[in-house]
Order: structure tokens, then sequence, then C-alpha cells
């Protein structure tokens, strides 16, 4: 098969409902290949809900492409030098795709398939891509030199400038009320801190060790809060203005995406999976979306810490590391992400796309979540 940028193929579509909940699930890739919807802090379809973004490793290296929902043909976006498998984040107006290749972050338009170059950082790594909510202005962690930070700048390439942090940075996200914030992750803890797109302000949120494992902090929609999961204990809210922190829910809640009014949050689950959980913020009641049965790989999610020395000494004596830490692919500590469910909303917040291997490879999926008879747990 032939593959090269605006290539279409027929659909892979195939649907059925979970033998569980009963929810309906659209399998929209079956290519003996590695396939994913965007990371879980952002949505995979476009506004019109007419296709979703994927990325896949049918040609060899990640790519993009899209599939129409739910059974339309797929058509091959970028080729060439391969992308941030995870970086991809569709503009508002759903016009332009950002993504990252190595140290570059890049425009693509959809319509045309044209690139843009929007900034170079020369020997630097990129990580995924987060945009404000009025699309004018791209973050993404970076790493050169040694050194670490947070990458800031202007969706037209302007006003670019990296803001020093002196530990590894992961996905640096806007807040959706107040766009001059950054939220980022630390790693190791301790993990939240903030800082003004200007590089002023910069904060720790919340001091913690390593043996309190805070992960997948995003934003609690426009309550302009944070929510985080204490794995794997609970999933718990922090005011953005006091700081006070509070519990939403007790259980093993793993990558949490909240709805735009911040009154629900979606999330996958691991040792043990009891599926994806949509959990009321208000009440902490959650109810069984469907069950992704991935393999959800990583050793560390069997243990309530983040990896130390120790830990990384073992993985990499058992698995050779070959891709840098931005790739999150061969990771034994924390698993290659395309093993990890990362469930997210669609624009209406009446689907979600999540990811699975459950079938010897990692595929893309679409729950119904509106006409889910969904279990109370």
């Amino acid at each position: 098969m032939v593959f090269s940028k605006g290539r279409t193929f027929s659909s892979e579509h195939a649907a059925g409902r979970d033998p569980r909940t009963g929810a309906v699930v659209h399998q929209m890739t079956a290519h003996p290949s590695t396939n994913h919807p965007s990371y879980f802090l952002h949505s995979s379809f476009w506004p019109d809900q007419k296709a979703i973004l994927f990325t896949s490793y049918r040609s060899g290296t990640a790519q993009l492409f899209e599939a129409g929902y739910p059974d339309g043909e797929i058509r091959q976006l970028t080729d060439g030098e391969p992308i941030h498998a995870f970086s991809p984040v569709i503009a508002p107006d759903g016009g332009i795709v950002y993504f990252v290749r190595g140290g570059e972050v890049w425009a693509l338009e959809r319509d045309t398939l044209l690139e843009r170059l929007v900034t170079a950082f020369e020997d630097g790594q990129l990580g995924e891509c987060s945009l404000s909510a009025d699309g004018k202005w791209i973050t993404a962690a970076i790493k050169r030199a040694g050194a670490a930070g947070v990458a800031v700048g202007r969706s037209d390439g302007t006003a670019w400038h990296v803001i020093e942090f002196p530990r590894t940075v992961i996905h640096p996200q806007f807040s959706p009320v107040e766009p001059e914030w950054i939220e980022f992750a630390g790693d190791p803890a301790p993990r939240m801190h903030r800082v003004r797109r200007d590089g002023t302000g910069l904060e720790c949120l919340y001091q913690h060790d390593n043996n309190e494992f805070l992960v997948h902090e995003t934003f609690l929609g426009t309550t302009g809060d944070l929510v985080f999961t204490v794995w794997p204990f609970a999933v718990k809210r922090m005011s953005w203005r006091t700081r006070r922190i509070e519990t939403i829910a007790e259980f093993n809640a793993w990558h949490i995406t909240p709805n735009r009014a911040g009154t629900k949050i979606l999330c996958d689950t691991n040792h043990p999976d009891i599926g994806m959980q949509l959990i009321d913020v208000a009440t902490g009641e959650r109810q069984t979306v469907c069950h992704p049965e991935a393999s959800n790989q990583g050793s560390q999610w069997k243990k309530s810490r983040y990896a130390v020395a120790e830990d990384w000494a073992a993985a990499a004596a058992d698995k050779e590391k070959s891709l840098s830490w931005m790739e999150m692919a061969v990771d034994t500590v924390y698993g290659p992400q395309w093993t990890h469910p990362h469930p997210s909303f669609s624009p209406d917040e009446e689907l979600a796309a999540f990811a699975s291997d459950r079938s010897g490879h990692t595929q893309v999926y679409v729950v119904e979540l509106s006409q889910s008879p969904r279990r109370p747990r």
C-alpha cells in the first residue's frame, strides 16, 4: 500500500456494544499498526464532529490521519519526517492542526494540507502542544542543551521564548479563563506549578515528595480550578485562588478529562481496570461508560510513588530505551503511551474517543455517551 499526504483510504469502521454496559462503541481504525487519538488533554474531533484526528504508524512513521465519523473514509494529512505522536492539537475553528516535529512547531491547514513552520528551536526537543482558548498562543515543554523549560509564543510565529525550569517539564497548558497563565508539571515531585506566559509569577502550587504520586493535572473546565489524580487513591480539586484541596472521588482514576463546565470528569482506570468512568464533580458519584480492555502497560502504575533512580535503572537493564523522553514510547516505567486509553470528550460532549490495544494493535475507538445505559458504581 502506498502512503502519501492527501491520499484517501476506505473506511475501517465497525460498531458494536460494550457487553457489560451496553454502550455503542465505534472502532474507527483496523490497520495492523499503532493508531491512537490525540492526548487526553485535547479533543480528537474536529469542531463539526464529522471526522476524528488520529496518529498512525501505518506508513512506517508517526503521521497524522483523519477518519470520517462514524464511517467515512480515512485521509492521510502528513508525510515525511515523523511527528511527535501525542503533540497534535486542533485550533478552535478547526481550520488548523498544530503539531511538533523534533524541535519545531508546525501548522497544518486541514483543507489544503499546506504546512507552515511556526517556530524552531535548534538542538531542542519539544513535547505535546497546548493552545490558548482563543487559539492565539501555543505552549510546549522543551529540552535543549541539557536544560528544561516551557516554550511559549504566538501561533503566528512571533514572540516565542523559553521559560527555564530546573527539572523536566510535562504538558504545560493554558488556563481556559485566564490565558496569560500556564500550568505545568515538574518531574519528579513537587509536581504542580504555574507561570505567566511572559515568564513572571513562577511558583509551586503544592509541595509534596515522591511518595505522593500526583499525576495528570489539568484545568477543571471553565471553573478555572485544577483537578488531578493522587494515584491510585483519589481525584482531587485545587482552588486556583486559595490552593485549597478537596477530594472529589476516591478510586483509582487515571487519565482524567473534565467537560467544559467542570461538572463531569471522564477517566480511565488501572490496577484494577474497572473501565472508563464518568464522575459527577458535585457528588463524586460515577458511572461505568465502557471497558476499553487496553493492556495499560507501565511498571510504575503498580506503585503509589514516582519513579526513582532504581526504577529507571531496572527499566534500562530490562529494555534499552531508544527514544527521547518526550516521544513517550518505549518506557517500561510509565508504559508505552499508546497502550493507555487516554479518553477525551467530543466538542458536544456526547462522545468520547479512546485508544485500546485489545486486538493486538492499538486502534482508535469512539463511545457514545448519550446513548449509553451506564451502570452506577
